[in-house]
């Protein structure tokens, strides 16, 4: 008599799902733009697995950068350990006196914007890809071949090192903000 592994998703099920969103290239918001009233079962977590989400107590951690040029090594090292912490810890943190101007930020998520009210066509043309040699890509779901649940968001990406992109490499729709700001 075998075990039935509960825990793991069965996604051979959702395989065809999986396969036609990915196809559309359109995302998340292609499914809003076509008017979804639903959010389709691929978005679906198990509650269970999220209930520290909506723990309290739980703070993200904030990493204040205001010291980070002090000459002093423990002072720089402290500041290295609380990054590796909540790294290791929750995956993400917040970051204080980075010294990148409001006014950069905000044209930065306005960029972003722009870039994801553009027509679908016009970004999976030429964004919508997994190639991570490209500089600028667009994607939803890295892991959708693999995750038991969809994440409800489209993600744009940029990458500036180790080689420096040309402007060309970005949309026109957010091309100052990535490669002159």
């Amino acid at each position: 008599m075998g075990t039935t592994n509960t825990t793991k998703p069965n996604l051979d099920s959702t395989f065809n799902e999986r396969k036609a969103f990915d196809e559309t290239k359109a995302g998340v918001k292609g499914l809003v733009d076509a008017g979804v009233m639903k959010i389709p079962s691929l978005f679906h977590h198990q509650p269970d697995k999220y209930e520290i989400a909506y723990n309290t107590s739980h703070v993200i951690p904030v990493i204040d950068l205001k010291d980070i040029d002090n000459k002093d090594p423990s002072i720089h090292q402290g500041i290295v350990s609380k990054i590796k912490e909540a790294c290791e810890t929750w995956g993400f943190f917040q970051v204080v006196n980075h010294g990148i101007p409001l006014s950069v930020l905000e044209e930065l998520k306005d960029g972003v914007k722009r870039f994801h009210e553009m027509e679908t066509d016009a970004k999976k043309e030429y964004f919508y890809t997994k190639d991570r040699n490209r500089s600028f890509i667009y994607k939803s779901n890295f892991d959708l071949y693999s995750s038991p649940a969809l994440n409800w968001r489209d993600t744009c990406a940029c990458y500036l090192a180790p080689d420096t992109p040309k402007p060309e490499d970005f949309p026109v729709v957010c091309r100052y903000v990535y490669v002159y700001v």
